[in-house]
């Protein structure tokens, strides 16, 4: 059975590039368009990874791992930060809310999967 990824980026196009990525390396892909989007979508069905852009409308990145952490089903569920954010201080907050990798946009799809393949749950 195919592993699930949500992934969470207000940009239409960069979810699309995302998921054309994951669904080739055999991944099921589910698309939130911002944090409060995405945690509506953490409803108890089994997500293995969560890759989440920083700035969103509604509810950015940062708040979104928060919350979505605080949740006992995606407690260890690991999640990529995708973002143009290449600041300490967004990573160090992305790490303390509990992100496990940080990816900077523009990326490259292999660099993707790369950090996907290392820390999809099993």
């Amino acid at each position: 059975m195919a592993k699930t990824i949500l992934v969470v980026d207000d940009s239409a196009s960069l979810r699309q590039v995302v998921g054309i990525a994951l669904k080739g390396a055999g991944y099921d892909v589910i698309e939130a368009c911002d944090g409060k989007d995405a945690l509506a979508k953490l409803n108890g069905q089994k997500i293995h990874l969560i890759i989440s852009d920083v700035n969103m409308p509604n509810m950015d990145g940062i708040t979104f791992v928060t919350e979505a952490k605080k949740l006992p089903a995606y407690k260890f569920t690991p999640i990529i930060m995708l973002t143009t954010e290449s600041g300490e201080n967004k990573k160090s907050a992305g790490q303390a809310a509990g992100a496990k990798a940080w990816v900077v946009k523009p990326f490259q799809p292999p660099q993707m999967l790369a950090a996907v393949s290392k820390l999809i749950m099993p």
